[in-house]
């Protein structure tokens, strides 16, 4: 949003974020994103809220940020010289209403040996962020191929944004 020159504040919201028994990947990020929308927008109803959150999939499989390096490690491990996807729901709450939806991005990783993963890991890179990589730094180097957006993979999907508040709202990103 920095990039896009808009101005706004960070309030963030303290919800549960414990997946429902059964819940898909999808529903939960989407889950997520509404749900942080909603307690901001009930603090401050006279604003625009837009509320995110960024999982990592891989066969039906949440991983959310490691718990430490061994638990980096382990899902490096897990998405060595294979896809997964990235889901970050978007949902923007105004005037008492919220829409949300989800963007995907496919990311392929390169075969990591155990030495590539133990470099990474040891760069603390990997402690803060879904699925223990970050594209946008070292991580990058991790990756063989990306299909979809990038700023999905990184931050915040603008078109996703600019779509939702457009299409449902009647606003746009400069509203």
């Amino acid at each position: 949003m920095e990039a896009a020159s808009l101005t706004f504040d960070i309030d963030p919201a303290d919800i549960d974020e414990t997946p429902r028994p059964d819940e898909q990947p999808i529903a939960y990020v989407e889950r997520l994103a509404r749900s942080k929308a909603e307690a901001v927008a009930a603090r401050r109803p006279a604003a625009t809220i837009i509320g995110a959150d960024t999982i990592v999939a891989v066969d039906g499989r949440l991983l959310g940020k490691p718990d430490d390096a061994t638990h980096a490690a382990e899902m490096l491990s897990m998405l060595s010289g294979r896809d997964h996807q990235v889901l970050t729901g978007v949902a923007v709450s105004r005037d008492g209403r919220t829409v949300g939806s989800v963007g995907v991005t496919t990311v392929w990783f390169k075969d990591l040996d155990a030495a590539t993963i133990d470099r990474y890991v040891a760069g603390g890179e990997p402690l803060d962020k879904a699925g223990g990589y970050g594209i946008q730094g070292e991580g990058r180097a991790l990756v063989a191929r990306i299909e979809g957006a990038f700023d999905n993979v990184v931050g915040l999907p603008m078109t996703l944004l600019s779509a939702l508040l457009t299409r449902t709202l009647g606003g746009t990103l400069s509203d």
